[in-house]
């Protein structure tokens, strides 16, 4: 980045800084104007909000909802004059410093501005700019995680067991359920989007159709229309266009098609997955925000109340409102709990910056950087700002109409594995921290540390003292905890249980997507051929340390493990940087154990005719 971004051709910045507070403004106007001198020179003048001064940047200390600084802000806007607003002085130091790294890497004054007002770190933006650079190191895959090789086998007798671990100590800790729900159902009508885009009806009929596109995801949905929820609400309103009679076959699916789709009751490929209807019951239709209210219920209750954690796209909050009031009081009744939630969204100070096929920061026709959503690793912030001693993680659309007791045994279990081996690990923080353990007891929190929690202890550690082994260990075990459920690998796209080797040599388990693998690599695909199992997304996490503290869940994150995408942008290509996924590298710090539940706990719909197996089918 030492080259140019966009050159600031001065070598003297003007700094306004408005307030009304007098003594304050000319205190920080003769501190700010004694700072070292940098390469390009900066100076300082104050003013009040009603007396406009020309300069290059403005800084405004007020309060956002202040009527005078709205005002000043028009005129700047107006003037085009890029600024800045801060609550206090109390950050100004900061501000201004982070302003001269701004200006080190390049960014113009109008930069910084976008910049703090999203409220990103110049140093997260130069760290991408740089990745884009030298590109992102592919994983290296030890061999498979298997059965007693880094996953734990669990039978029924034995997950009725930690179900009741779970239910006994449960009254004493609070638990959230967190459905990532953002998601757009774009990709789960793609055929069908394709269809209305290839398909004349007056020219064609859909078997041929079909024929000449080898389109059997259409021919599967067209033969199982009318098992779809939607099916009778949809043909309704395809009837009561005034040609419905005069239309043959091929036209009234073309039209049936295009209504679930583009009608503005349905508009089902722009809506999110949490609000379409999924299963069908005895009198209503039900959505996945319904199913995991259901769930939550069922295993992730405390004292007579669930809670769920919802992270949505802030346009589709409405939809989502009224999606859970409508079965909120339905399910409180049956169930006899009640039904707390929330929502948070994708924070905007984890976007990253997005760069040109010569890794230069993208431009929009406005002059503005393009920044995007950092990808679904940005909810390690979403997650982090939770506060729970347990939290449930399950996506949005893996749900079932049929199997919610299944689902509930096997969460339960997880928990209870959770909750026994946080008893076990909290207990050894706790007694390695007396710094009075026995030869004998450090051998054994090694033991379990090797057997219990799968992790790769050096074979030497014996060699070492007594001082530098409890060190170690504390280090090793004083981490958020982690319990993920696998089911057996039967082609499902997606990531799986691997034992990974880091830069240095050392071995952990991870959750790795088959885009984190060098696939060129003859031994590493056979590696991922190779495995056995496959992540549903089924996690049970413990977020507090052993005093009760929570983990700053950032420190955990392994940033050399995100991805480089190709994106359009207005017929231009782009490169854009996701963080590494909120399983896979944002968690990489973790405990990590992986543990085998039934296949018939993961129900996912990724494309609309997923509603036609028997998971979401009435039984």
């Amino acid at each position: 980045m030492e080259e140019n971004i966009t050159k600031q051709h001065t070598d003297s910045i003007s700094v306004i800084i408005y307030s009304d507070n007098v003594a304050q403004k000319h205190e920080w106007k003769e501190k700010l104007n004694s700072f070292e001198k940098e390469e390009v020179t900066f100076t300082f003048n104050a003013s009040g909000f009603s007396n406009l001064i020309t300069g290059d940047i403005a800084i405004l200390v007020a309060p956002e909802d202040n009527p005078a600084t709205n005002t000043l802000i028009k005129t700047l806007n107006k003037n085009v004059t890029p600024y800045i607003t801060i609550e206090n002085f109390d950050s100004i130091e900061s501000t201004v410093s982070n302003l001269k790294k701004a200006i080190k890497h390049g960014f113009t004054l109008k930069d910084f501005s976008q910049i703090y007002g999203l409220g990103i770190d110049i140093s997260k933006i130069k760290s991408q700019l740089e990745t884009f650079k030298k590109g992102i190191s592919k994983i290296v895959l030890e061999r498979p995680a298997t059965i007693k090789d880094g996953i734990k086998p669990l039978s029924k007798k034995e997950a009725a067991e930690y179900a009741s671990f779970f239910e006994n100590k449960k009254d004493k800790l609070s638990f959230k359920k967190f459905v990532p729900a953002s998601g757009a159902a774009t990709r789960m009508f793609k055929f069908l989007n394709e269809f209305l885009l290839n398909f004349d009806p007056t020219e064609d009929t859909v078997n041929a159709y079909i024929n000449k596109k080898k389109d059997e995801a259409l021919k599967v949905f067209i033969i199982g229309a009318d098992k779809f929820p939607f099916f009778n609400d949809a043909r309704e309103e395809s009837r009561k266009n005034p040609e419905y009679n005069n239309w043959t076959k091929d036209q009234r699916y073309y039209n049936f098609i295009k209504i679930l789709l583009t009608d503005e009751k349905f508009n089902y490929a722009n809506k999110p997955k949490g609000i379409l209807p999924f299963h069908q019951y005895e009198g209503f239709t039900a959505t996945p925000v319904y199913e995991h209210l259901k769930e939550s219920v069922a295993y992730a209750d405390s004292n007579g109340k669930s809670h769920v954690h919802f992270t949505i796209s802030e346009e589709h909050l409405d939809g989502f409102l009224d999606s859970i009031q409508e079965v909120k009081e339905t399910i409180e009744k049956e169930s006899g709990t009640k039904i707390e939630f929330d929502f948070s969204y994708q924070h905007k100070e984890t976007d990253t910056i997005a760069v040109d096929m010569n890794n230069k920061p993208f431009r929009e026709s406005n002059g503005e950087l393009l920044f995007r959503p950092g990808g679904h690793g940005a909810l390690i912030e979403n997650l982090n700002r939770l506060e729970s001693d347990v939290v449930f993680i399950k996506n949005i659309d893996n749900v079932s109409h049929n199997n919610v007791d299944a689902i509930a045994l096997y969460k339960k279990a997880l928990a209870g594995i959770l909750l026994e081996l946080q008893e076990k690990v909290f207990g050894y923080l706790q007694k390695l921290e007396q710094d009075n353990s026995t030869k004998e007891e450090i051998n054994n929190i090694v033991d379990f540390a090797r057997n219990e929690l799968f992790l790769n202890i050096p074979a030497d550690i014996d060699k070492y003292t007594c001082e530098y082994k409890m060190q170690y260990l504390q280090e090793l075990l004083n981490r958020p905890i982690r319990i993920c459920g696998m089911v057996k690998n039967e082609g499902e796209p997606g990531g799986g249980p691997f034992w990974v080797k880091s830069k240095d040599g050392k071995l952990s388990l991870q959750i790795v997507e088959s885009s984190q693998i060098d696939l060129n690599n003859s031994s590493q695909s056979e590696i991922l051929s190779n495995a056995t199992h496959f992540n549903p997304v089924d996690l049970v996490c413990g977020l507090k340390n052993y005093k009760g503290e929570y983990f700053d869940l950032k420190n955990f994150v392994d940033p050399d493990t995100g991805f480089i995408v190709v994106k359009n942008r207005m017929g231009h290509d782009v490169k854009s940087y996701e963080l590494p996924g909120l399983w896979n590298g944002a968690m990489a710090g973790w405990i990590t154990v992986f543990v085998e539940v039934p296949l018939d706990t993961f129900n996912p719909v990724k494309t609309v005719n997923d509603l036609l197996k028997p998971s979401h089918q009435p039984q």
